[in-house]
């Protein structure tokens, strides 16, 4: 058995020696007379909202996303990167490097206006912790955000207070991509800055708002800030219901997507394997029980169109993250940033409550309306796993992820094998900063294009009751619903088909009494319906 030490304290230490070689050994673009090369990196992390694992071009999915694909092949794309199956816990991790119950993130956000228990569950950033924004700022980083924030409502716990010297976005979480509604004023708002917005009456649409200002703020830090690096949060909402996009989107996917759900998730299977992701070990999981077949569906033009603006939304967000390229591009910034995308979660099989939200006049994807692609869609989304949004087999945990650095990363490495989670994000970003790391439990990844030795990976999560730990190629997993706990040897079976709990049982015993460990360490409470309860204990 490893130490504790090990299990829960991996911290990446980078001689001087070896950042400085790293640092210098990339071919920065030639810069303007006048002008300084940096010697750090900028940093950009961009977080799609509920996008599904084989929802982009370069994973497989049908779904037009030339920019990001771009990036991928100019860059590198991995198979196995984690998230913590919730927007609140992961934004809570990507922010701190920690665990989202170490910060107060176990669960979601707390309204401004709802009293909270302090602790684990307390729904806000804890300020014992440093976020990566604060810390780069120490380390000489000017540091941005643009889109959704939801780790805390109050206004002492807004962006700039918590180490971002610019932001403008959504404070809390789902909103209309338009407006905000009145049946929404009571917990949706916008920001700039530590002061409130007032979103336009026409012509707003979320995801090219986030994009203008967050060009906005590289542009005029080009101009006022040279000598500095910076950091870029850019957190999409897209493609998180409601449903919203635009009619010139829309139109190219309607066509599409009239062959339903049974023939998209099968193409996209066969898409994952021309794209270079899936081999013989990667079966395509059997539909979720309960969807009915396509074939007998009655109310075929809504779900058609339902898809085709969940489309559109991710389109568009690559259009938008293409403008952001661009932009860098024209200011002599993209040779020596690097870019990094990923989701917060899989596919989302929710079922919303629209009482007061749509107006039934409304096409799906217009401004008034308010719809989700519900569970059929989300089980195209996650192709080949199963499972969603909330649960932790890899339907609810696997992202797409895409790292992007032309001083230091080669075109053409295609998909990695190597394995993530978003609590390495922020040793990431420190260790390229050339800043001290502290108490994290995540290692830097930048062994993926040194081509270093893969580190040993422990990773943990537990959300609403469900619960997994994931220690080099096995995998221990339960969902709340039935408490019965699985194994899977993720090498062999990385869609998660053939349980071994009970021929390694011993291994499986082993694994839970790391596990519960982990849980006493961060905090974890019993989830009981929707509450927690006492934490938890050894069963």
């Amino acid at each position: 058995m490893h130490s504790r030490n090990h299990l829960f304290r991996h911290t990446l230490h980078v001689s001087g020696f070896l950042l400085a070689t790293l640092l210098l050994s990339a071919h920065t673009e030639k810069p303007a007379r006048g002008e300084t090369p940096p010697q750090r990196p900028n940093i950009i992390y961009i977080m799609a909202d509920d996008l599904g694992f084989s929802d982009i071009g370069c994973y497989g999915g049908e779904v037009q996303t030339p920019n990001l694909d771009k990036l991928a092949s100019n860059g590198m794309k991995l198979r196995t990167f984690y998230n913590n199956s919730r927007c609140c816990p992961t934004r809570a991790s990507l922010l701190t490097g920690q665990y989202p119950h170490t910060v107060g993130m176990g669960h979601m956000v707390t309204l401004a206006q709802n009293k909270y228990d302090s602790g684990s569950y307390q729904g806000f950033l804890s300020p014992d912790h440093p976020t990566i924004a604060e810390e780069l700022k120490k380390a000489g980083y000017r540091t941005y955000m643009s889109g959704k924030w939801h780790v805390g409502e109050r206004r002492e716990h807004w962006p700039v207070k918590r180490g971002f010297d610019r932001y403008f976005g959504l404070i809390s979480g789902a909103s209309s991509f338009y407006e905000i509604t009145p049946a929404e004023k009571a917990k949706r708002f916008y920001a700039v800055d530590d002061k409130d917005y007032e979103i336009p009456a026409e012509g707003y649409y979320a995801t090219d708002a986030f994009t203008d200002r967050a060009i906005g703020f590289i542009t005029d830090h080009k101009k006022q800030h040279t000598a500095q690096p910076f950091f870029l949060y850019l957190a999409y909402t897209a493609p998180h219901f409601p449903l919203h996009a635009l009619e010139p989107d829309i139109a190219k996917y309607e066509k599409i997507y009239a062959k339903g759900w049974d023939l998209a998730r099968q193409q996209r299977y066969e898409g994952m394997k021309k794209a270079g992701y899936i081999d013989d070990r990667y079966q395509l999981t059997p539909k979720t029980k309960g969807i009915p077949d396509w074939t007998g569906d009655n109310e075929k033009d809504q779900w058609v169109r339902k898809m085709a603006v969940y489309a559109a939304m991710t389109d568009r967000m690559d259009q938008n993250i293409g403008k952001l390229v661009a932009a860098l591009k024209g200011n002599k910034q993209l040779e020596n940033t690097l870019i990094v995308f990923l989701s917060d979660n899989g596919g989302c099989a929710e079922s919303v409550n629209t009482k007061g939200l749509h107006d039934p006049a409304k096409k799906v994807g217009e401004k008034g309306s308010y719809s989700a692609i519900e569970e059929a869609w989300a089980n195209v989304s996650n192709t080949p796993f199963r499972m969603y949004k909330h649960y932790m087999h890899e339907g609810g945990i696997a992202t797409p992820f895409i790292v992007h650095w032309p001083a230091a990363i080669k075109p053409g490495k295609g998909f990695s094998d190597g394995i993530g989670h978003v609590i390495d994000l922020m040793p990431t970003a420190l260790e390229l900063a050339g800043a001290k790391q502290g108490n994290l439990p995540g290692k830097s990844i930048s062994y993926l294009w040194r081509s270093d030795r893969q580190p040993d990976r422990t990773y943990c999560w537990e959300h609403e009751g469900n619960k997994a730990i994931r220690k080099g190629k096995w995998k221990l997993v339960r969902d709340y619903s039935d408490l019965s706990w699985e194994l899977y040897d993720m090498q062999a079976d990385p869609t998660e088909m053939k349980d071994l709990a009970s021929v390694e049982s011993a291994l499986a015993q082993a694994l839970l009494s790391e596990y519960l460990a982990w849980e006493k360490q961060v905090g974890v409470k019993e989830f009981q319906g929707k509450r927690y309860g006492n934490p938890a204990g050894a069963k």
